[in-house]
C-alpha cells in the first residue's frame, strides 16, 4: 500500500501550521497560574477561517463532510505548539462519540455547535482505578421510565470545566451507553501537564439523555490516533528547536551540533520521529476509512508514537544544558506533555496488551 496526502489536505496543513505559528507558544506560565480559560483567538480563527471544527463532522448537521483524517492532520500541527485549544476533547472525541452513538436527533442537535466553535462539548470516560478500561465502567445509569440518571465519578475529563455539554460512557442495563449531562457537578483538577485542562465529573443521581450504545472500540481507537498524531507534531518541532540550539550552543570553541557523539543521539531522534511519523498516519487512515486493521494499527501506533515523543522530550532536556531545566524555557512542557501522553487514554503497555489478544 502507498499512502500519501492530497494536494488539498498537504495545504490544509499548511493554512493550520501558518495560522498557530502566528499566535507562537507554546507559553509558560507562572507555576503558581490559575488557568481556566484558554486561546478563544486561536479557536475561532480555526473554526471561521480555516473551518477545522467541521472538516470530520457531515454535512447534514453542519459540517464539512470531509473526513477523520483532515481533523487528525489538524490536531498534529496543533500539537507542534502544544496548543491548550480543546480540540482534541471536543472536536475529536466527543463528536467521534457523538456518531459512534448512531442517534440522528442528538447528531443534528450537538454536532452543528462543535462544528461551528460555538460549544465545547466533552467526553467524561475515564474512572478511578480503572483508567480507560471500558470493559468494566463502574458509573451506572438507572432508569425511571422514559428518564435517566447517573451514578459515579469521571476523571481526567478533558476541558471538563469549560465544557457547555458533558457526555459520559456508563453501563446501563449491562452494556456501555452513551448519556449527555448539561449540569453535572464538575471539579477542575490540577494535571502534569499545564498545556491541557482536566477536571473531574461526579455524578450522583444527576439527570441525564440517553444518546445510544456506541462502539466503544471505535472511540478507543479514534483516541489512540489522535494522541499519536499529536506526539508526532510536538516530537518534529521540538526536534527542530533541538537541533536548531546546538548550531548556535558554542563549547570548546565550536558548535556543540558539531561533536560527532550529539550528532549520533540527534541521528536517532530522528529516525525515531520518522518512524513513528509513518506509524501515526498509517493508524490516521486506517480509523478514519474504518479498515479491519484500525484498532492494531491505532494501538502499535499509541504505544510508538508517544514513547518516541518521551523519549526526543527528554533528550532535548539533555542537549539544552542548563537552560532546559528552568521554569522560563519551553523544554519542561515538552517532557510533561509527553508523560502525559503516555498515559493518556492508556498506557503503551496497555495497547500492546490488546494487540496479543487481538
Amino acid at each position: 500500500m502507498r499512502f500519501a496526502f492530497t494536494e488539498e489536505q498537504e495545504e490544509l496543513r499548511s493554512v493550520v501550521r501558518r495560522l498557530v505559528d502566528r499566535r507562537g507558544g507554546p507559553e509558560v506560565h507562572e507555576p503558581d497560574a490559575v488557568l481556566e480559560g484558554f486561546d478563544r483567538q486561536v479557536w475561532s480563527q480555526l473554526a471561521e477561517q480555516v473551518g477545522a471544527h467541521s472538516l470530520g463532522i457531515p454535512e447534514e448537521c453542519g459540517g464539512g463532510g470531509f473526513s477523520l483524517l483532515e481533523t487528525l492532520i489538524v490536531v498534529e500541527e496543533l500539537g507542534r505548539r502544544l496548543s491548550d485549544i480543546p480540540f482534541l476533547g471536543s472536536v475529536v472525541l466527543a463528536a467521534e462519540a457523538v456518531l459512534a452513538a448512531g442517534d440522528r436527533a442528538a447528531s443534528e442537535r450537538l454536532l452543528p455547535g462543535i462544528a461551528s466553535g460555538e460549544r465545547v462539548v466533552s467526553l467524561a470516560w475515564a474512572e478511578p482505578e480503572i483508567g480507560w478500561e471500558c470493559g468494566d465502567l463502574r458509573t451506572t445509569a438507572r432508569r425511571d421510565g422514559d428518564a435517566w440518571s447517573l451514578n459515579g465519578r469521571k476523571v481526567h475529563v478533558l476541558d471538563g470545566a469549560q465544557a457547555d455539554a458533558v457526555l459520559v460512557l456508563a453501563t446501563a442495563e449491562g452494556r456501555p451507553a452513551l448519556f449527555e449531562v448539561e449540569a453535572p457537578e464538575v471539579v477542575p483538577a490540577a494535571p502534569l501537564d499545564l498545556t491541557r485542562r482536566m477536571a473531574e465529573v461526579r455524578l450522583d443521581r444527576t439527570p441525564a439523555r440517553l444518546l445510544g450504545t456506541p462502539s466503544v472500540q471505535r472511540i478507543v481507537d479514534v483516541a489512540a490516533a489522535a494522541v499519536a498524531a499529536e506526539s508526532v507534531g510536538a516530537a518534529q518541532r521540538w526536534l527542530h528547536e533541538t537541533v536548531e540550539y546546538t548550531k548556535v550552543r558554542t563549547q570548546f570553541g565550536r558548535p556543540i551540533g558539531s561533536f560527532q557523539a550529539l550528532k549520533h543521539r540527534l541521528a536517532d531522534c530522528y529516525v525515531a520521529v520518522e518512524a513513528a511519523r509513518s506509524l501515526s498516519y498509517a493508524a490516521s487512515w486506517a480509523v478514519s476509512t474504518q479498515d479491519e486493521r484500525a484498532s492494531g494499527l491505532a494501538a502499535m501506533a499509541k504505544s510508538a508514537c508517544t514513547e518516541a515523543y518521551r523519549a526526543i522530550a527528554a533528550e532535548g532536556i539533555q542537549l539544552h544544558g542548563g537552560i532546559g531545566i528552568t521554569w522560563e524555557h519551553e523544554a519542561h512542557l515538552h517532557l510533561k506533555r509527553a508523560h502525559a501522553n503516555t498515559q493518556l487514554f492508556g498506557t503503551p503497555r496497555n495497547h500492546r496488551a490488546t494487540l496479543l489478544t487481538a
